[in-house]
């Protein structure tokens, strides 16, 4: 089981500008700056493929020619800088490393006052923790099972995936009395997203956006099945009372900011939740050693 999970090509916004960990190198690439080619990964279907028609399949051509330029030069302007590495494959495929990669893991030193915790979340006792403290916040990105027979059409996922019960298993309601819920979630979890609510006695009180831009400030889009995919959804529930520290409306409910690594969720977030409930208890669950922050405790497989 993993800490993270990324959405569903053509049912969830997670994999729409999303990353590729390859198989040979374990670097990673974004999709979108894939050329095209007998080693690249398949944006279509070869059912859909079959279907189209010559002046679709042209324009979709130049609609992938166009985003890989685009890219490119962001590439080559960021390599002048001597900002990110530059690669070139067996096939001139081009990508930028994710920050999760650039991570020296061996000298890694995980932040002075944050709580790591690894585990796998089916079988720690979350209710010793729970009796030892209640949490104010709770941030949750599960690595949601994707529906489809071939859900990322060629593109290697980097996690694991946990079915939904396993994650309706969870105990929440022993972690928090009172307080928020932030729950990630991918467009074919909306629903079990809100069962998970109710099952654990929250009410849905409001939701986040993260919009993902390029390094030079551009809408990144992704693949998607019927529309080009640009965010990610974070679902939001309150239990009981607010916070006692809450600070109402001192923060937006949009995140506009560089889509990360694989799966890795924006930095803002979690300053976006230290805003909005300072000095709280906070904790996440599915966290990864990139995720690790000062008074938060963070509980996962890959810590």
């Amino acid at each position: 089981m993993t800490s993270r999970g990324e959405g569903e090509d053509g049912a969830g916004p997670n994999l729409e500008a999303g990353t590729v960990e390859t198989m040979t190198t374990g670097q990673t690439m974004t999709t979108d700056m894939v050329t095209a080619g007998p080693e690249a990964s398949m944006l279509v279907a070869d059912e859909e493929l079959k279907s189209l028609d010559v002046d679709t399949l042209a324009r979709l051509l130049a609609q992938e020619e166009k985003e890989v330029e685009a890219i490119e030069g962001d590439i080559k302007r960021l390599n002048a800088q001597k900002r990110i590495p530059l690669a070139t494959g067996k096939n001139k495929v081009e990508f930028l490393k994710s920050s999760f990669d650039e991570i020296d893991w061996e000298s890694f030193e995980a932040p002075e006052h944050c709580v790591p915790i690894r585990a796998d979340v089916r079988l720690f006792d979350w209710a010793a923790l729970g009796a030892q403290v209640q949490f104010d916040v709770i941030v949750m990105d599960p690595p949601w099972q994707l529906a489809t027979s071939a859900p990322t059409r060629g593109v290697a996922l980097g996690y694991s995936q946990l079915r939904d019960e396993d994650i309706m298993r969870i105990p929440v309601p022993k972690l928090q009395e009172n307080g928020l819920l932030f729950i990630w979630v991918i467009n074919a979890r909306y629903s079990f997203a809100f069962q998970l609510f109710k099952e654990w006695g929250y009410e849905y009180v409001d939701d986040v956006v993260w919009v993902k831009r390029t390094v030079n400030r551009r809408m990144a889009k992704g693949h998607g099945y019927y529309l080009q995919h640009a965010k990610e959804t974070c679902l939001v529930g309150r239990k009981g009372a607010d916070p006692p520290t809450l600070q109402s409306g001192v923060v937006s409910d949009v995140i506009w900011s560089e889509r990360r690594g694989q799966s890795q969720k924006p930095e803002e977030m979690y300053e976006m939740v230290e805003k909005l409930v300072p000095n709280g208890r906070y904790l996440e669950i599915f966290g990864r050693k990139n995720n690790l922050r000062d008074y938060w405790v963070t509980v996962g497989n890959e810590i």
